[in-house]
């Protein structure tokens, strides 16, 4: 996302809240007038409000390293997500506050620091938090998790791709989507769509940490949720598999890396493989999530039928969308970015719960499925590892374009 002029204010503006140590933030959205509550069922269980909800952002701004008079632009760019989803996320907020409830929304910055996350403990407003959303990264999601469970307290990981079992937190919501659950998808599409009679299942891994990451959850299922009713091969490249193909196969094949230099020449292979002048083979390619964000030739891609999964998609052609562009850049004088778009759904998505179900809000985050403008959220509960969204989308590229076919 570039920054203009006002997106440099909307910096400014940051430091200046941000003045003292910690960097601390205090926004009150107000709400509408509330909307007068029919009679409930008196068999209906109480809803105990929140007088105000009180959500702690802890978001790694990092604004001891700002100096905007020496900055280039180039470096005020990595500077754009955490500013992206504070604005989106406060949108969030203000729409949920439409509901009938006050917010407290306390913005700290982390300065992607452990030093600055313990600090906080101390702090009475952060101490007050019905919600804490953040750290964003990983370390900093390691080292809050001691609080939150000594506290009871809800912490959110709002934008990292982690496993749950790496923080061994039952008061973890984690939003984006592990890895094990976009190969068990791909996984489950596969063994649905395919005849087990007349396929192959092919998983192309080169043994990487990262490409194994992939390919063994999508290797555990097909070992335990088919009863080995599928064939399943495993090559280094696309040239090891070459020299074993059957003609007369369908195959499903599976590229666990999301590193362009071994990707691109595979799909190129692949196209190949499939487009013989003497005939080619039965060709389906399934690839890794990353490609989402990765070019490659959409015409090779659209020609190997290939399907993705995905966290996210936006459709610019929605109502919806459209309408938060139009607010986003009403308020903020420039367009959203992905962080925006990801930072509204989830302040939206909490606030609403916390409007709605009050201090007992936690109790239904599993009940309530939520179809966001960016993200979608269905989640589960495991009692060792807290609250997971299983949301995911099949993208399938169709006239140069990816479209969700599930």
């Amino acid at each position: 996302m570039m920054l203009n002029k006002k997106h440099w204010l909307g910096l400014v503006t940051v430091l200046i809240l941000g003045s003292c140590s910690p960097k601390i933030t205090t926004v009150k959205t107000e709400p509408v007038k509330k909307p007068v509550e029919k009679e409930k069922p008196a068999e209906k269980k109480t809803v105990k409000k929140f007088s105000q909800a009180s959500i702690s952002l802890l978001i790694p701004f990092k604004l001891n390293e700002v100096n905007l008079k020496s900055m280039s632009k180039a470096d005020v760019e990595k500077y754009a997500m955490p500013i992206d989803f504070y604005q989106g996320f406060k949108l969030g907020i203000d729409s949920a506050a439409a509901s009938g409830l006050n917010f407290k929304l306390n913005v700290y910055d982390t300065q992607d620091d452990n030093a600055h996350i313990g600090a906080l403990y101390k702090n009475e407003n952060f101490r007050k938090s019905n919600m804490i959303v953040g750290p964003v990264f990983p370390e900093g999601l390691k080292y809050i998790s001691n609080y939150s469970k000594l506290n009871n307290v809800p912490v959110v990981s709002p934008l990292a791709a982690s496993e749950p079992s790496d923080f061994n937190n039952p008061n973890l919501i984690s939003v984006v989507n592990n890895i094990d659950l976009h190969a068990t998808k791909i996984a489950a599409y596969i063994s649905k769509t395919f005849n087990p009679s007349n396929s192959i299942i092919v998983i192309i891994n080169t043994k990487k940490t990262e490409d194994e990451q992939f390919a063994s959850p999508f290797r555990k299922y097909f070992q335990t949720l088919t009863n080995g009713k599928f064939i399943v091969q495993e090559y280094p490249s696309a040239f090891a598999f070459e020299t074993k193909m059957i003609k007369g196969k369908q195959y499903a094949v599976v590229v666990t890396s999301s590193d362009r230099a071994f990707v691109l020449p595979t799909i190129e292979k692949l196209y190949k493989l499939k487009n013989l002048p003497t005939g080619g083979y039965a060709l389906n390619l399934f690839g890794h999530p990353l490609w989402y964000k990765q070019n490659y030739p959409a015409d090779k891609l659209q020609g190997l039928n290939t399907v993705i999964s995905s966290s996210y998609k936006i459709d610019y052609r929605s109502a919806n969308v459209i309408s938060f562009i139009k607010k986003y850049r009403s308020k903020y004088g420039f367009e959203p970015g992905e962080y925006a778009f990801k930072g509204f759904d989830e302040g939206f998505y909490f606030g609403k719960l916390m409007a709605t179900y009050g201090e007992d809000y936690l109790q239904y985050i599993t009940k309530e499925k939520h179809k966001g403008l960016h993200n979608n959220f269905a989640f589960v509960y495991d009692e060792q590892f807290g609250y997971i969204n299983t949301s995911l989308m099949l993208l399938k590229y169709k006239i140069f374009a990816l479209n969700i076919i599930e």
